[in-house]
């Protein structure tokens, strides 16, 4: 077991021993260089998520990526926005290899995602998938994917090519459901499915913000509808990985794909700093925090084991309240989807638009 600093991170530290994996989600040319053997070694942290807006900050801060701009300036802005984020990603893989082999693949891994302009584009992220695995070229890379319709049929390709998959943007049970089918339809293609690793990114601050802003003001599921969604797609996840169809695959070495928590950091300042930690841990799951969640965590906290288990009807009441206040959930799952599909294509286009003017 991972020795961690716990007079520094008891609240982290509780949270994995109760058998729950960190990663960070934040990443950096400084840190894929040096900061995150700390996060490893000291916080336990043994991943590590990327996105375009992630990138799109890095780098446009600073001069970490002065240097290798120079090198590249003959090439296209896209070429170097790909150039400067496969050598984070390659940098960061390094890093956490040794999670990777000591966890026997359960950890240790590092995202970066597929073109957001891709999003609509089913053969276009397989193939962008295809290249960056193959351009990255370490086992311990997953490609991220956004959970549309058209992600779907590229998510069972690319997992049935051998490459791991971090599924994105998924925000309704039933997309999440469709996700899961696709990713079992993938691995049963595999002669070896023990070769590949998955995760679904079902989000959750997010739900809460756009269903606080359509909900009154004095409405009782105000800031717990998010929580309540994720037990339930907890509970899905159990369901659907506890099959007779799945325990074939899994004797043939099948990984569950386990269900990674994205968007943690609470957004409502009335809210508590680790609502969306305290409240979901569950065994055999990922939460991604980010650099305010790893300090929120800094102090001792309780927290129950398999708190993502707990009051299952309490949360299915709670998504039923919505009805009767008028609002449509369905909608604010597919309008989650589209805003964050356009949130990521505006950063990489104003990271292209950066980068040209450099």
């Amino acid at each position: 077991m991972r020795v961690i600093d716990t007079t520094t991170t008891s609240g982290l530290a509780r949270l994995i021993e109760l058998g729950q994996s960190a990663w960070y989600d934040n990443l950096t040319r400084s840190l894929a260089r040096g900061g995150l053997r700390e996060l490893i070694d000291a916080y336990g942290i043994t991943g590590v998520t990327s996105n375009p807006t992630i990138f799109e900050k890095a780098i446009l801060a600073g001069n970490d990526y002065a240097d290798q701009l120079l090198e590249l300036a003959s090439t296209s802005p896209a070429e170097k926005y790909w150039a400067l984020v496969i050598d984070d990603i390659r940098c960061a893989a390094d890093c956490l290899a040794a999670v990777y082999e000591s966890t026997d693949g359960h950890d240790g891994y590092v995202s970066v995602e597929v073109s957001p302009l891709l999003a609509r584009d089913t053969e276009g992220t397989v193939d962008q998938a295809r290249e960056l695995f193959e351009r990255i070229a370490r086992p311990n890379v997953m490609i991220k994917i956004p959970a549309t319709l058209e992600g779907l049929p590229a998510i069972t390709e690319v997992v049935a090519a051998g490459i791991n998959v971090n599924v994105t943007l998924i925000f309704s049970l039933e997309r999440y459901a469709a996700v899961i089918e696709a990713y079992i339809a993938g691995i049963s293609r595999l002669a070896d499915p023990s070769s590949v690793a998955s995760v679904a990114s079902f989000f959750v601050s997010r739900v809460d913000t756009e269903t606080d802003r359509r909900l009154p003001v004095d409405h009782e599921a105000r800031g717990k509808v998010a929580v309540a969604n994720a037990k339930l797609a907890y509970e899905l996840f159990e369901l659907k990985f506890s099959t007779e169809r799945f325990a074939e695959l899994a004797a043939g070495g099948a990984r569950v794909q386990r269900p990674l928590w994205a968007s943690t950091s609470t957004k409502n300042p009335e809210y508590s700093p680790t609502l969306y930690v305290t409240e979901i841990v569950g065994v055999n799951s990922v939460n991604t925090l980010a650099p305010a969640s790893i300090d929120a965590l800094g102090v001792a906290l309780t927290m129950a084991p398999n708190s993502v288990r707990t009051d299952i009807d309490g949360a299915r009441r709670t998504i039923a309240s919505l009805v009767s206040a008028g609002v449509d959930f369905a909608d604010v799952t597919q309008t989650l989807e589209l805003e964050g599909v356009e949130s990521f294509a505006n950063s990489y286009l104003a990271c292209l638009d950066a980068i040209a003017g450099i």
